[in-house]
C-alpha cells in the first residue's frame, strides 16, 4: 500500500495537484514515523490502515473546529484532505450495519444499562476496526443503552 501511495504522490505532482501532494506527502510522513517508532522497516497493511485511520480523524476533529470557529474554506480543504486519505482505508460500513452489530454485541454480552458500555465496545471493535468510525460507534451503543 506505501508503494501506492508514493505512486500516486509522483502523479499528483506530475498533475500538479496541490492539495493531493500536500495531503500524501503528510500520510507518507506520518508513515515513516510509525515505522520508526515501532523501528520497523515496513508496516503491515493493518498498522498502514490505522496511521489512515489516525489522519483521517485528524482531519474530521480539524473540520469540526473550523467549522465552530467559522472558518468554512479551511473546514472544505481539511474534508477534501479526509476524501483523499479515506481512499486508503477499507470500505465503511453503513450506520445501519452498524446498528446490527451494536445490537448483536448487546445480545451476546448481555448487557442492560450504560455501565456495560465497555463489555460492549470490548465485543464490538474488533469486528468493526478501521471499517466504522469509533465515535459513531460509541453514539450507536450510549444511544442503545440508555433507552
Amino acid at each position: 500500500m506505501k508503494q501506492q501511495i508514493q505512486q500516486e504522490l509522483k502523479e499528483a505532482l506530475l498533475q500538479r495537484d496541490n492539495l493531493k501532494t500536500g495531503t500524501l506527502r503528510m500520510l507518507l510522513a506520518a508513515l515513516v514515523n510509525k515505522e520508526k517508532e515501532k523501528n520497523q522497516h515496513q508496516l503491515s497493511e493493518e498498522e498502514i490502515q490505522q496511521v489512515v485511520g489516525t489522519e483521517v480523524k485528524k482531519r474530521r476533529e480539524a473540520a469540526e473546529a473550523f467549522d465552530k470557529g467559522g472558518r468554512t474554506e479551511m473546514a472544505q480543504k481539511e474534508r477534501r484532505e479526509m476524501e483523499i486519505l479515506q481512499k486508503y482505508l477499507p470500505e465503511q460500513l453503513s450506520e445501519d450495519r452498524v446498528r446490527e452489530l451494536v445490537k448483536d454485541a448487546i445480545t451476546q454480552t448481555g448487557a442492560a444499562k450504560a455501565q456495560d458500555m465497555g463489555k460492549v465496545m470490548a465485543a464490538l471493535m474488533p469486528k468493526v476496526k478501521g471499517k466504522a468510525d469509533g465515535a459513531l460507534v460509541s453514539s450507536i451503543v450510549k444511544e442503545f443503552l440508555v433507552k
